[in-house]
């Protein structure tokens, strides 16, 4: 599971990085692309998502997943952050 950790770790860098240049609060909803090699189900990241994002700007996000088919395509052992609604200060 160092391969999902490492996934992960690397998905919440993305994400706080997006969320404090947009000057957001937080993340409050995130659509994944799950590459057709990455041996990831939605269930399986919703699951792993909610455990790495706890204590984060994503924590409580609701989670969109898409999962690819072409085991060809770039990154397809990856997960591709396609899409990040952000809440802002009142």
């Amino acid at each position: 599971a160092m391969h999902d950790r490492a996934l992960m770790d690397d998905l919440l860098r993305k994400i706080e990085d997006i969320v404090r240049r947009e000057g957001a609060l937080r993340a409050s909803r995130l659509h994944v692309s799950l590459g057709a090699l990455s041996h990831m189900t939605p269930e399986h990241f919703a699951g792993h998502f909610e455990d790495a994002s706890r204590g984060t700007v994503a924590e409580g996000a609701a989670v969109d997943c898409h999962c690819e088919t072409d085991t060809g395509a770039a990154g397809a052992q990856g997960i591709r952050l396609c899409d990040l609604e952000l809440e802002y200060p009142p």
